[in-house]
């Protein structure tokens, strides 16, 4: 692979190495705001937060962040949803010196306090909403002030009086009693500030800009973390694959989380890049309110998860003709493998692309595409991003680097790849290896195969091989064989323990509306495209299965909800 033959297959216009601004990653917010200051940065509901007034909001609410203490160096959370306050506090931190920490908000509160514990946050940002969880986190954590915000603060005049009216209470958003001691409304912060400048600080880019914590389903989360130059070199890597952009003219659909590295990197750093504006979808589950973003904005670029265009491609008012998808260019589809059904699908409906990508919170997301106008192998999480090399290395000794076809552990060196875990010395040892050519590696735990051309496959998580009889069955390939089965709409297999066998294979089945099949039917099915040991002795229909919030099957949390159902 020293070669590189992957590059030889790139698509027109997209370099082998980039050259990397030495600046922080706020500077692509500050040029921007100075090309297209009148553009819109963010939509939500009608209004608009311009990149000029974007710029000049962060730096009012940075000097405010100084003010309350925060010193370079110091760890900010923000715990809210996909909206412009989000946008904001993420910017402000980073043009304070801060880190951020953006925390899932569907998070309970013993998950929020290992997570601020960890990172030592004093200062977070907060969602009405989701205050009373902070607040019963709080106790156990260092976190000493808050700063709060109503989603009413983001709406449109009117929107903004019916909200108070109809949602507020209801919803969960209005604090009774107002805030305790320590804590103050956002709005009023940037009112305060408003004649502040940006704080006069060296922020540099080996300097950290994040901590990523993995979702901690394979074990305790870990905080990866991120220098300013790993973040801007993987925008930059996103931005240079997306040939035929047009700067200062996209609309990006920003519907995956942003507290997820991959909403972060390639949805809003990617659209600060590059002065596109950003439609905000607080819930991608409501997939009425994602249609209609689409349909009013023109929304062009829509990086997603397959479960979402899954649910878009089934959904009966996109079936009668009831919105118009035709403004979709290109969608970047990643956390999930990405089926050809799936893919296909959705070009048709939208006349977009579609293209497969990979990455890790490691590095801080992506590492792999598909190209936007070549060939879309299907199953193939697609090539190396410029600057990024790759080798298959064996599983026996995780040193000897394997050849084309053969079935190792891929390991990845890039400018984007982290600088370590926080406090876990342990951890960053094993993921990040100085190999004999003298470069650090990260070790990635998928296990993958490359062909002819430099693409790569990914196999199967190392840690999920199942185990039949001594035989190896990796879970994705009997999902993929099940879910080329039209009646499937969704699949999640793993291994549960088996008197003889030692473990066994067992298929979670979601249908299709309207869908009925057997379990025979379905062994059936799957001896015609699989070895005797691979066919899935145990089937369970489901109405949905578990996932993350960025739509990946939790295959443990199968196991373990069928553990606690076998004991009883």
């Amino acid at each position: 692979m020293k070669d590189r033959p992957w590059v030889a297959h790139y698509d027109k216009g997209v370099p082998e190495a980039i050259e990397y601004p030495q600046a922080p990653l706020f500077h692509f917010l500050d040029d921007s705001a100075r090309k297209y200051p009148d553009r819109a940065c963010t939509i939500f509901k009608g209004a608009v937060v311009a990149y000029k007034e974007m710029n000049e909001i962060t730096d009012h609410l940075a000097a405010a962040l100084v003010d309350m203490g925060v010193k370079k160096g110091d760890r900010v959370g923000i715990f809210m949803p996909n909206t412009p306050q989000f946008v904001m506090a993420y910017y402000a931190i980073l043009k304070a010196g801060g880190v951020v920490v953006a925390t899932n908000p569907l998070y309970t509160a013993p998950e929020i306090e290992h997570q601020a514990s960890d990172a030592g946050i004093e200062v977070m940002f907060v969602m009405t909403n989701f205050y009373k969880t902070i607040k019963a986190a709080q106790p156990k954590t260092k976190i000493k002030k808050l700063i709060v915000t109503n989603l009413k603060e983001a709406l449109p005049p009117l929107l903004r009086v019916l909200f108070t009216l109809a949602k507020e209470k209801k919803g969960g958003f209005r604090i009774e009693g107002g805030l305790g001691e320590g804590e103050v409304w956002m709005q009023d912060l940037i009112a305060k500030y408003a004649n502040a400048k940006r704080p006069a600080l060296e922020i540099g880019p080996d300097d950290t800009a994040l901590f990523q914590y993995s979702g901690g389903t394979t074990g305790v989360s870990k905080g990866a973390v991120a220098m300013h130059r790993n973040v801007v070199a993987n925008t930059l890597q996103i931005k240079s694959w997306m040939t035929g952009l047009e700067p200062g003219k996209e609309v990006v659909l920003m519907a995956i989380p942003l507290f997820h590295v991959y909403g972060m990197v390639a949805g809003m750093n990617f659209a600060m890049s590059n002065g596109g504006s950003m439609v905000m979808v607080p819930n991608a589950r409501d997939l009425k309110d994602v249609l209609e973003n689409i349909t009013k904005y023109k929304a062009t670029i829509f990086p997603g998860v397959p479960a979402l265009y899954n649910g878009i491609n089934n959904h009966p008012d996109v079936k009668a003709g009831k919105y118009d998808l035709s403004s979709i260019k290109a969608c970047i589809s990643g956390s999930a493998a990405l089926l050809r059904e799936t893919k296909e699908q959705f070009e048709k409906l939208t006349g977009g692309k579609v293209f497969e990508g990979y990455g890790l919170s490691e590095a801080p997301t992506a590492t792999h595409c598909n190209p936007l106008n070549g060939v879309n192998k299907t199953g193939s999480i697609g090539m190396p991003l410029p600057d990024v090399d790759v080798k298959i290395v064996s599983l026996d000794d995780g040193e000897t680097e394997l050849g084309q076809g053969e079935v190792g552990e891929i390991i990845i060196n890039g400018p984007q790849v982290m600088k370590g875990y926080h406090n876990m010395p342990t951890e960053t040892s094993n993921s990040l290896r100085t190999m004999k050519d003298g470069r650090v590696w990260l070790f990635t735990g998928d296990i993958a195969q490359m062909d002819e051309d430099g693409y790569f496959y990914i196999v199967d998580r190392k840690k999920e091989l199942i185990k039949p009889g001594g035989f190896q069955v990796w879970p994705r390939e009997v999902e993929e064989a099940l879910a080329a089965n039209p009646k499937i709409m969704e699949v999640g297999v793993a291994g549960i323990p088996d008197p003889y066998r030692g473990e066994t294979v067992k298929a979670w089945i979601v249908l299709k509306p309207g869908q009925t099949i057997t379990e025979e039917e379905l062994k059936a099915w799957c001896k015609e495209r699989l070895a005797a040991y691979k066919v899935p002795t145990h089937y369970e229909f489901r109405s949905e299965l578990p996932k993350t919030t960025v739509g990946k099957i939790l295959r443990r949390e199968l196991v373990r909800q069928h553990k606690e159902t076998d004991s009883k």
